[in-house]
């Protein structure tokens, strides 16, 4: 039988396929952001509901918080204890103590009212670097924060990429005006949480090329590249100089020493000076698609490496997903929200044995920071 193609059939062909191509055009169209896909395959899904052995987070923020209207980032401490006590985590240290007045109001919240739950570490005010004095000002605070009860110090980015002093200079970690600083800090034997720098994509031009491109540009102001300030390398440099320079301070890298990209670095910094360890906190995800290395180092590093967080708002979910990349073998999941708030990628668990896990969630924590050995 011999079908007629009538013009109406023809005009209805091609009207249905410009309709499925403008469909086709539609969804490519769509933005990135709105790109979610689901994993096809299948494997254990492991829920890990609570540390295996009791825990210290030793890079978490519980303070008040001026983008949260001045308000505590814990505004119940009883369901945070509830929520601590349900994930197996013994102890949080705060870092948001700050100085005087605010460091007395966290202690007072946290430290004195639940003694062994929480250790709070304080800042220095680098308003006082407009002081020509600041030499002499500065480890004046840090005695008074020992003073009060303060169990470290906790030096935040904006040192390299924001301090300034009189002179309207930035002020770089290893600042030799800054030396008495480091050194009154071994002198009250508070260790020294510093974190320097930011991930290198925060540098990179901000196009297709780059891992976080989806993070930058919801956070413009995160992006260093076009700024007048130092490079990554030349901010780790920095930090590595800092901690050589005064070996009797206890040291320790926040977020892997700012190169949890590259573990190597990562690992001559260990080897080299011994008075510095790093916390993982906030690099599950560079961590987590790298599972063999990470696991490597970690191995290597065994009595070098602190767990923490970086949770605020504190979330459990972010201390399970921290459970389950440490604790099991599952592959191929998500390191948190949909879609991945840092880059497009899953994560894979490093299946630590116990002995790992012991000193790596508590053991390196108590003895490296002095107010924890409770």
């Amino acid at each position: 039988m011999i079908r007629r193609v009538t013009p109406a059939r023809v005009v209805h062909a091609v009207g249905r396929r410009l309709g499925l191509a403008r469909n086709e055009l539609k969804v490519r169209r769509q933005p990135l952001h709105s790109y979610a896909p689901r994993s096809a395959l299948t494997g254990p899904e492991t829920a890990v509901g609570r540390a295996r052995v009791p825990a210290v987070d030793v890079h978490n923020h519980l303070g008040l918080w001026l983008n949260q209207g001045h308000a505590w980032m814990a505004p119940d401490v009883g369901a945070l204890l509830a929520s601590m006590d349900e994930l197996g985590v013994a102890t949080i240290v705060n870092l948001d103590g700050r100085w005087d007045a605010e460091l007395e109001a966290n202690l007072d919240r946290y430290d004195r009212t639940h003694p062994g739950r929480f250790l709070t570490f304080c800042h220095l005010d680098w308003s006082l670097l407009t002081d020509r004095r600041f030499p002499e000002l500065l480890p004046a605070v840090l005695h008074r924060a020992k003073a009060a009860g303060a169990g470290g110090i906790k030096v935040w980015k904006d040192l390299g990429l924001d301090v300034r002093d009189h002179d309207g200079l930035l002020v770089q970690p290893d600042d030799p005006r800054l030396y008495d600083v480091w050194e009154t800090a071994a002198d009250l034997d508070l260790p020294v949480l510093m974190h320097t720098a930011d991930p290198v994509a925060f540098w990179q031009p901000v196009d297709r090329t780059n891992e976080r491109f989806e993070e930058l540009t919801r956070h413009p102001d995160w992006h260093h590249g076009s700024r007048d300030v130092p490079g990554h390398d030349e901010l780790v440099t920095a930090f590595e100089r800092v901690v050589a320079a005064h070996p009797r301070t206890t040291f320790i890298g926040a977020h892997v020493a700012s190169s949890a990209e590259d573990l190597d670095r990562a690992s001559r910094m260990l080897d080299r000076l011994p008075n510095l360890t790093v916390d993982l906190s906030a690099r599950e995800a560079e961590l987590g698609r790298q599972p063999r290395r990470a696991a490597a180092f970690l191995a290597r590093h065994a009595d070098r490496v602190l767990w923490g967080t970086d949770s605020f708002p504190f979330r459990p979910e972010q201390y399970r997903t921290w459970f389950r990349l440490l604790e099991s073998d599952d592959e191929y999941f998500p390191y948190g929200a949909d879609p991945p708030q840092q880059g497009r990628w899953s994560v894979y668990g490093m299946g630590l044995d116990g002995a790992l896990l012991q000193a790596v969630y508590a053991d390196n924590a108590r003895r490296v920071v002095p107010g924890l050995r409770v």
